[in-house]
This record gives structure tokens, C-alpha cells and sequence, in this order.
């Protein structure tokens, strides 16, 4: 008896390593196509990054040529209208120019001129907006250990004489360290701080706070939070949306900050949201891989 149940125990224990070795087998085998998926994935996306980046490099460099001609043809306009008037002038002495002619020249054409180099200057800025992201999506990724800390204390102190003559406070709270692209993540902290300045309600002292944590399964979160004027509910994706703006149209800006943040923000891995109250200000949540990963040179995973 002892030895039959020797027997059975150790075909037992035989079919349980055999139907472990097994699952682990398939285990490893779901693992690899995951990688394998994940990487196929990864590249796809890549390559789609990359022919929009492109894309818009050519798109802006064919808008540009022309554009350059409008602004080019606009100014010798301007100087033949001043040509024009001074002729006008000399002729108005002998009365030989007719009323409507200068007032075509005097009003009319000034006034059309500086619509067309109004507007000619919008779209010179709105290229250097796209080209400026083109540019960024093309740039080699670099990670290195990063005292968050240090950083977001730096650019507030950046913006020290904007604050002071506002009455605003920032304030810079402990941040776990990252290991990430310096340049992404200055522009990243440096443009929601900004933002936060920019946007204080004057109505009450402005309140700014840069905080942190390390969260679960190797992430770090960063918050940029202010007291200003805040956002309506509607407006809380399109402010992300490229040359889009919300709120009152006081402050200059072509609606490229924002926009810019989350595309490099999703480049480095990580993801962007925003919780906000109009009237009560705003809080910008980021989340970010406390490793940054390269799939290959110059690529996030």
C-alpha cells in the first residue's frame, strides 16, 4: 500500500509539473506575442508620427513661399502709397486732383493694405506654430534622471517679476524624481505655469501649486494647479486642440501652448488631463512613465 501511494504521489506530483511547465509554456508564449504585438503597435504609430510630421513640415514650407510674396508685394505697395501721397500733396497746391482720388489713396488703400498685413502676419505665426511642432516631433528623445523639484523651482523663479508685480504666489512642493527628456518636460512644466500666470483672476491673489507623487506600477504624477479664472466644462478637450482657445479674449497667443503640451507630452509616454471650475481656477494632471523607455533612437515606447 505504502508503495502504490508512492507511486500515485509522485505520478501526482509528475503531472502537476508537467501541467505547470505547460501553462507557463503558453504563459510565455502569450507574453512574447503581446511584446511582439506591443511592439508592432508601437512602430505603426511611429510611422504614422512620422508621416504627419512631415506632412506638416511640407505643408508649411508650400504655404510659406507663397506667403513670403503677399508680405514682399504688401511692402512695395506701402512704399508706392507714400510715393502716391506725396505726389497728391504736391498736386492738391494747384487744385488738379480730384476729391475721391485722395481719399482712394489717403484711406481706402492704407486700410486695405493693413488688413492684408494683418492678416499675412497671422499666418506667418500660425506656420511657425505648426513648423514648431514638426520640429519637436522630430527631435531625439535623451532620458536622464531629473530633479523635478529643482526644475519646477527654476521656472518659477523664472517668472518671479510676473507674479510680484500681480501679487501672485507660486508655490513648489516635493516632486519625485523622473527619468525622463529634460527639454520635453522644461517646455511641458514651463508652459503650464505659464499658463497659470497668464490666466490669474485679478479679482482675488493669485495661487499656484506644483505638486507630486509616485503612484502605482512605476508612475509618477505631477500637478499644476492655480486659483484663476478657470475653464468651462465644454472647453475642457478643445483647449488641447491646436490653434483653439477658450474663455475671454484677453491675452495674446495664436492657441498653440496647450496643444503643444499634450503632443509632447504623449511623446514621452505620458498622459495629460485637466479638472477645472469656471471662476474657481484649474488643476493640469500629468502622468508619466517613471522610466522613459526608447522603442529605438529617438522614439518613446
Amino acid at each position: 500500500l505504502v508503495i502504490v501511494l508512492a507511486l500515485l504521489s509522485a505520478w501526482m506530483v509528475r503531472r502537476y509539473v508537467s501541467e505547470l511547465q505547460a501553462a507557463r509554456a503558453t504563459l510565455d508564449a502569450a507574453n512574447a506575442g503581446l511584446e511582439d504585438k506591443v511592439r508592432e503597435r508601437t512602430g505603426d504609430l511611429m510611422r504614422a508620427n512620422e508621416e504627419i510630421q512631415r506632412f506638416a513640415y511640407i505643408v508649411s514650407h508650400d504655404l510659406r513661399a507663397p506667403l513670403v510674396n503677399v508680405m514682399g508685394y504688401t511692402s512695395e505697395l506701402e512704399q508706392a502709397g507714400r510715393v502716391v501721397d506725396k505726389a497728391i500733396a504736391d498736386a492738391e497746391k494747384t487744385r488738379a486732383v480730384d476729391a475721391d482720388v485722395i481719399m482712394a489713396i489717403r484711406e481706402d488703400m492704407p486700410e486695405a493694405i493693413g488688413f492684408i498685413r494683418a492678416s499675412t502676419e497671422k499666418m506667418d505665426r500660425l506656420i511657425n506654430a505648426i513648423l514648431k511642432l514638426s520640429r519637436e516631433g522630430r527631435r531625439n528623445l535623451a532620458p536622464e534622471t531629473l530633479d523635478m523639484t529643482a526644475m519646477a523651482q527654476n521656472i518659477a523663479d523664472s517668472v518671479h517679476h510676473q507674479t510680484e508685480a500681480s501679487g501672485a504666489r507660486i508655490e513648489v512642493q516635493p516632486l519625485p524624481e523622473i527619468e525622463s527628456d529634460r527639454i520635453s518636460m522644461e517646455q511641458i512644466v514651463g508652459n503650464l505655469i505659464d499658463n497659470a500666470v497668464k490666466y490669474l483672476d485679478v479679482s482675488r491673489p493669485g495661487e499656484i501649486v506644483v505638486s507630486g507623487e509616485d503612484v502605482p506600477g512605476d508612475w509618477v504624477v505631477y500637478r499644476v494647479a492655480d486659483n484663476g479664472r478657470g475653464i468651462a466644462p465644454r472647453d475642457h478637450e478643445r483647449i488641447f486642440e491646436l490653434f483653439r482657445r477658450s474663455g475671454k479674449q484677453d491675452r495674446s497667443g495664436e492657441g498653440l501652448g496647450l496643444a503643444f503640451v499634450r503632443n509632447s507630452v504623449r511623446r514621452i509616454g505620458g498622459t495629460i488631463d485637466v479638472e477645472s471650475e469656471l471662476g474657481k481656477g484649474s488643476t493640469f494632471l500629468l502622468k508619466f512613465p517613471k522610466r522613459l523607455i526608447l522603442a529605438e533612437p529617438g522614439g518613446a515606447l
